[in-house]
């Protein structure tokens, strides 16, 4: 487990996620606003479904990695989650994707996700992350260049833009 100190003097922790936090994951889910579960899935998605819950929180640390935030004394308070997956096809690519609860967005949770997300990322051997993201997610295309690294590619496919990058060394 990584404590965090925000810029904003908040702390947070950032651990791997668990099998075992899929209640927890659920409940944060259910506590998003429509729009961030609307970014997120770029579809409605009321609620997590029981094969979601599996899918989300078994997380092999090889091909895919997923870490939560939390709150220090609050480890089932799930605030943030943060993911990638190789690509079977392309093993130095991996699609990336980070939910931050709407109370926590723009205070640095994303951002320590990120660069913990990267970091394990790069000791995986990845050298690229390819993001999927509306085309107006203005928080999100942000994050993704400012933090991952050099953009590789940009696409844009209707309401949505993928975005390569290549990661810092």
């Amino acid at each position: 487990m990584d404590v965090v100190k925000l810029e904003n003097g908040r702390e947070i922790s950032i651990r791997p996620i668990r099998p075992e936090d899929g209640p927890a994951l659920s409940d944060a889910y259910d506590r998003l606003s429509d729009e961030t579960k609307y970014k997120r899935f770029l579809a409605a998605k009321p609620h997590l479904t029981g094969s979601d819950i599996r899918y989300l929180t078994h997380a092999d640390a090889h091909h895919h990695v997923a870490l939560v935030a939390t709150r220090p004394g609050r480890p089932r308070e799930i605030i943030g989650v943060a993911r990638f997956v190789i690509l079977s096809d392309d093993p130095e690519t991996a699609e990336f994707a980070i939910t931050v609860g709407d109370p926590y967005q723009r205070g640095g949770v994303g951002t320590a996700l990120m660069e913990r997300l990267t970091q394990a990322a790069r000791g995986l051997g990845v050298r690229r992350f390819l993001g999927t993201m509306l085309a107006d997610n203005v928080a999100a295309h942000r994050l993704t260049r400012s933090l991952a690294g050099e953009l590789a590619h940009h696409r844009r496919l209707g309401p949505v833009d993928e975005l390569v990058v290549e990661l810092a060394a």
